[in-house]
């Protein structure tokens, strides 16, 4: 059983190694078909390039003689070229020479020009450090950013209200003087006092962000004096009152300040019922105010004007009653007046009939005819 088994194996392991002997020599041949006809492209390929280097041979042969022929052109227009050179160069040369003399020529003035600007800006450079010094003068103490901050203070009032409705300097019964008073309806009034913290804002710009706390502080000495001495309802002022900062990059960085607690600083002010304003925001504020005085000044002139009708609506009632009762009058005595007529012409005609029954008159009756017929045309007359 064993020797048929090996057998049986011994077999197999033959007929497999036939069949890879079989496939192998397959694929030999399909490899061998494939490099001969990769061999045939190759031949048919050299073929082809022989012949195309044939063509080539050709064409640079051609291409050589036409070279040749364009060189010997060149040749000769090269020659003719620097013959007419000279006579180019010398025109350029003079050409160039007139455009380099206007240029420079030109240069100068422009030189010359620049040297005038730049004695007038050095002039302008000088007189504005002169204006700088006497700006810093002016605002080096705080008596003179006082006066600065009335006058302009001064200024917006007299752009935006009349004389009658505000007073400047105005004192309290206290002794303390604002800067400014506007007068309201129904006698009330508004302070507006000028406060310039330069020196805490001078601090801020040199010193960066550790002077903000002394800005905060004078900022809010300012209000706290403003609240305590003109916000005085007993002498008739509103519960409120303005700060009036002339700078508006001061009044900025009091929008843009906080405490030390977080609280922005404007909010403290409105806390103190001080509300800081700078010359663009007063002067709005200023008109709103002058328009709210016109329309409460209409409207006064309004009921004055109302009260005046009534009262003469009234005089037309009583002249309306007078005169119905001299209509009255008048249609009693015309109707007193026709009845009369009636009568007159009723005895009249009477007279008429009786005399014209008598046949003849007498020259006493017709004397009587005729002195009451006198009185009866003049009562017609009359009428």
């Amino acid at each position: 059983m064993t020797l048929v088994t090996t057998v049986a194996v011994f077999g197999l392991l033959l007929i497999g190694l036939v069949l890879w002997v079989l496939i192998q020599n397959t694929q030999d041949q399909k490899k061998n078909q494939q490099m001969e006809s990769q061999m045939n492209e190759m031949r048919r390929d050299l073929l082809n390039l022989s012949t195309t280097q044939a063509q080539s041979t050709t064409k640079l042969e051609s291409i050589a003689g036409t070279v040749a022929i364009r060189l010997e052109a060149v040749t000769t227009a090269l020659k003719d070229g620097v013959k007419d050179s000279a006579q180019i160069t010398s025109k350029l040369t003079s050409e160039s020479q007139a455009a380099m003399s206007l240029e420079l020529k030109n240069t100068r003035e422009q030189i010359n020009q620049i040297q005038n600007q730049l004695g007038e800006v050095q002039q302008a450079g000088k007189q504005m450090f002169e204006t700088s010094r006497t700006l810093e003068n002016i605002l080096g103490g705080a008596k003179s950013r006082g006066s600065l901050g009335e006058i302009t203070l001064e200024r917006l009032l007299e752009d935006s209200l009349a004389p009658s409705q505000y007073a400047r300097q105005y004192r309290f019964r206290s002794g303390e003087a604002a800067d400014a008073v506007i007068f309201l309806l129904d006698k009330k009034k508004m302070a507006i006092d000028s406060k310039f913290p330069l020196d805490a804002y001078r601090r801020l710009s040199a010193e960066g962000e550790e002077a903000r706390r002394a800005f905060v502080t004078a900022v809010k000495n300012h209000a706290d004096s403003i609240s305590k001495k003109y916000i005085v309802p007993d002498e008739d002022t509103l519960e409120l009152a303005l700060m009036f900062v002339p700078s508006e990059t001061v009044f900025y960085e009091l929008l843009m300040s906080v405490d030390g607690k977080g609280q922005p600083l404007d909010e403290y002010c409105r806390s103190r019922s001080i509300f800081p304003v700078s010359p663009n925001t007063l002067h709005a504020n200023l008109r709103v105010i002058a328009m709210g005085l016109r329309g409460m000044q209409i409207e006064e002139n309004a009921k004055h004007l109302s009260a005046n009708l009534s009262g003469l609506r009234k005089q037309l009632d009583t002249f309306m009653e007078h005169f119905a009762t001299v209509g009255t009058h008048l249609k009693n005595a015309q109707k007193s007046y026709a009845e009369a007529d009636k009568r007159f012409d009723k005895a009249n005609n009477t007279l008429d009939s009786l005399v014209g029954a008598s046949g003849a008159a007498t020259p006493a009756l017709e004397n009587a005819q005729g002195t009451l017929a006198l009185p009866a045309s003049a009562t017609k007359n009359s009428a």
